[in-house]
């Protein structure tokens, strides 16, 4: 096998696990917070509290993972010990969280913190070293945009498999369990264990380019300061992606608490998931045919406007599956292709960044997707949370028991909100971005000839 082709394979598998790991607890630790443990409104006001600190603090510390991954080497490369490392503490902090101790508040909010922040930073450390080892494996935009919609594609699979199986899988499990409880806790177990085995095929499978970058000098916390002052394309892709997960992960939040107290059947949730993972592995499908006859720009504008019309069909749709798997369609199509495009936005940063401060740092600036998704994970958290109580639907036991005004409260922090924050990231690319595939073309060539990249790179 052509070692392009295994590298995209390989490299791409790897990730199947770790978005259904990953899935697990950002968009149902919530759901499991509240209507499995049923978490007092007090207590959930100080479990908001906590996960908007701790992703906060947590995401200030990914520059620092990222530099260690950069400073890394030896006979397994920089990337992959952390791999490893990542995985297996991550899991051994996750699992606990699925579990009920039946302590008190104080001691539970103390125990949770614990093994939240330990998770988080060593998914983290996972995540940074999984996703900055793309642009080692290739320069070039094209075989990036293949390796890149590959993995995207495996972690829409592992995603969408929690995402459409964890209400009827924890159901069945319920029935033979005979706890809700100890079923959530089970499935917690089994994307752990997934994780771990499908993150193999990337540490056994893949081959880094080790020999056409230049050796590098060790980083340092100047390093990050002269990053992020010297190379403004990754200060603005950085916003840009920051604003469009904040919306993109507050609208996946609401998603069961939507049907089961909007719709009224949280049993169609799994059909609805079904129809949004359609739309994204389908996006992602035809990303690399789009990609050749559209500059990434007007790519950008056309997914745009897919997802403006996806969110305003939501909103004015009546309660039916039907308009509202519609608009889940339209909607969840264009935040595919934006997902990938800000991948392809990231990885080009590496070579602006050597080009301009003569220093390639894959990790450090990767390192910058975590702290954007854990701090756009903050602020939705934070929103759903809040929007769950004050609207009255984590008192709720049923949907009869929520007003309109609460329903309506719930529409416009899952709806209305989401659209203003992915707005305004596409406005900021607009106006700011402009490493395109000609000045791109243009740095490369640069950087070979100052002797700062082999010209054997594939």
């Amino acid at each position: 096998m052509p070692q392009t082709r295994r590298n995209k394979i390989f490299f791409g598998l790897g990730t199947i696990g770790r978005d259904m790991f990953y899935t697990t607890v950002a968009t149902y630790l919530i759901y499991y917070l509240t209507d499995i443990l049923d978490l007092s409104d007090a207590t959930m006001w100080w479990m908001t509290l906590i996960l908007t600190v701790l992703r906060i603090f947590d995401a200030l510390n990914d520059p620092v993972m990222g530099m260690v991954v950069d400073n890394a080497g030896g006979k397994f490369g920089k990337f992959k010990p952390m791999i490893v490392l990542g995985a297996l503490l991550g899991a051994a902090f996750m699992v606990p969280m699925f579990m009920d101790f039946g302590l008190g508040q104080t001691a539970y909010l103390l125990l949770f913190t614990f093994l939240y922040l330990g998770w988080d930073i060593f998914f983290g450390a996972n995540d940074i070293a999984y996703w900055s080892m793309l642009p080692a494996l290739s320069v070039h935009p094209a075989e990036r945009e293949k390796i890149g919609a590959f993995a995207r594609i495996c972690a829409n699979i592992g995603m969408y498999a929690v995402v459409v199986g964890i209400l009827p899988v924890t159901g069945m499990l319920t029935q033979a369990l005979g706890s809700a409880k100890q079923a959530w806790f089970v499935f917690a177990l089994g994307t752990a264990v997934l994780m771990l085995l499908f993150q193999m095929f990337t540490v056994v499978g893949v081959r880094e380019q080790r020999d056409v970058f230049k050796k590098e000098e060790k980083s340092g916390l100047r390093d990050l300061v002269v990053l992020l002052r010297g190379n403004d394309q990754l200060r603005y892709t950085i916003i840009s992606m920051g604003l469009f997960m904040i919306g993109y992960v507050t609208t996946t939040g609401f998603g069961v608490h939507f049907f089961k107290y909007a719709f009224g059947d949280e049993g169609k949730y799994p059909v609805f998931a079904g129809v949004l993972g359609i739309a994204q592995l389908s996006a992602l499908l035809v990303f690399p045919l789009l990609s050749r006859r559209l500059e990434r720009s007007r790519l950008y504008s056309l997914s745009m406007l897919l997802v403006v019309a996806g969110y305003l069909v939501f909103f004015f749709s009546p309660m039916n599956i039907l308009p509202l798997g519609i608009a889940g369609f339209l909607l969840f199509t264009g935040q595919a292709f934006i997902q990938l495009l800000m991948l392809m936005f990231l990885a080009d940063c590496v070579e602006y960044g050597q080009w301009k401060l003569n220093k390639r740092q894959e990790s450090l600036t990767f390192s910058f997707q975590p702290l954007i998704n854990k701090i756009g994970g903050a602020v939705s958290s934070g929103i759903v949370s809040a929007t769950l109580i004050l609207s009255g639907i984590n008192a709720a036991r049923s949907a009869q028991e929520v007003t309109a005004q609460g329903i309506l409260m719930m529409k416009v922090s899952m709806l209305v909100l989401p659209l203003l924050f992915i707005l305004a990231g596409f406005l900021i690319y607009k106006r700011f971005y402009r490493l395109d595939a000609a000045l791109h073309a243009k740095i490369l060539k640069e950087l070979m000839a100052r002797g700062d990249l082999s010209e054997d790179v594939v």
